[in-house]
């Protein structure tokens, strides 16, 4: 199963994300991540995000796609990151950064490269997405799309010609900020929300359903902390086992996961055109529940059961702000 990002891009519905290579996740075994990437394209699971900061992720996905058969690796998703420091943002040196990414990932042409900016103060965030979009003509790029932009700057990128096919954005059961101002505003342009923390760096699991609540060495990875403080800012952890057993209720109706429940619910999202799952290579595997999860069909009983809990917490576009204000 495949879905279309954009004209000439087609993803599987669940992006193994790599974020978690990048530190803070456990030590990464270089053989042993690349064998496990193969487990996950043979599976069915061949799409990849990756960013020029996620330490080797590029340089991984470079070594697995060069073990593959041609016809193999024409059916890999190759999507990165551009994520500079401030400064000029011409087209060289815009160019310079996107093909050395590409040197990395193995390929001539990258399927997509999401753009992050730190400080909207500074202007020149513009002047790349520009630069990114000559790139795109000429022939380097497929596709640009933006990452962890929020409503007020997607729409004035928007306005000034520039065409981002998608924005990565945070967004799961539990956060569900983009639908208040941006899925509207996607799905009127046509652009597909990329959603990340799906499950909240594993919190949303059966792991955690009726556990106490972790703390210190228990949040072991930089996802737990973050995503631990998520649940805090939201309602706190009594509140939270609350919306797990109305997962877990879900899930069982569906012989499912409490994640591939998850996940399933951030797909019926408005706008949302695939959701990114982090991948510990070498470490753990979820290739079943991601395979799973799209073929979860959830009704409208549920749908109300997993929102009346998620809506007991507080209002995180009001607490937080829009989408990547957590960054800002």
């Amino acid at each position: 199963m495949e879905v279309e990002l954009a004209p000439g891009l087609e993803t599987a519905p669940v992006i193994n994300g790599m974020w978690q290579v990048a530190g803070g996740h456990g030590p990464v075994d270089p053989g042993a991540a690349v064998r496990q990437m193969h487990r996950y394209h043979e599976a069915g699971l061949t799409s990849w995000d990756m960013a020029d900061i996620y330490g080797p992720a590029e340089a991984l996905f470079g070594r697995f796609r060069a073990q593959l058969p041609q016809r193999e690796r024409e059916r890999c998703a190759a999507l990165t990151k551009f994520v500079p420091d401030p400064g000029p943002m011409d087209e060289g040196r815009v160019g310079r950064a996107v093909a050395e990414s590409a040197a990395r990932m193995g390929v001539d042409c990258i399927d997509l490269v999401q753009f992050h900016w730190w400080d909207y103060r500074d202007g020149r965030y513009l002047e790349a997405l520009e630069s990114l979009e000559a790139l795109r003509s000429d022939g380097r790029i497929r596709h640009v799309g933006l990452t962890n932009f929020d409503t007020e700057r997607v729409r004035q990128i928007a306005g000034r010609g520039v065409a981002p096919v998608s924005n990565q954005v945070q967004c799961s059961v539990l956060d569900r900020r983009p639908l208040a101002r941006m899925a509207p505003l996607c799905a009127g342009r046509g652009i597909k929300i990329l959603a990340y923390g799906t499950l909240l760096g594993g919190l949303l699991s059966e792991k955690y359903l009726g556990a106490p609540e972790p703390s210190g060495p228990e949040l072991a990875t930089a996802s737990l902390q973050k995503y631990k403080n998520m649940v805090d800012a939201w309602g706190g952890w009594g509140l939270f086992q609350e919306l797990l057993s109305e997962m877990g209720a879900v899930a069982a109706k569906h012989s499912a996961s409490i994640a591939g429940v998850a996940v399933r619910a951030v797909l019926d999202m408005p706008a949302v055109g695939a959701a990114i799952v982090g991948a510990r290579l070498g470490i753990s595997e979820h290739i079943r529940d991601s395979l799973r999860a799209p073929e979860i069909r959830l009704d409208s009983d549920d749908r109300a059961r997993i929102g009346a809990a998620a809506g007991r917490g507080a209002d995180l576009l009001a607490r937080i702000g829009d989408c990547g204000a957590e960054y800002r």
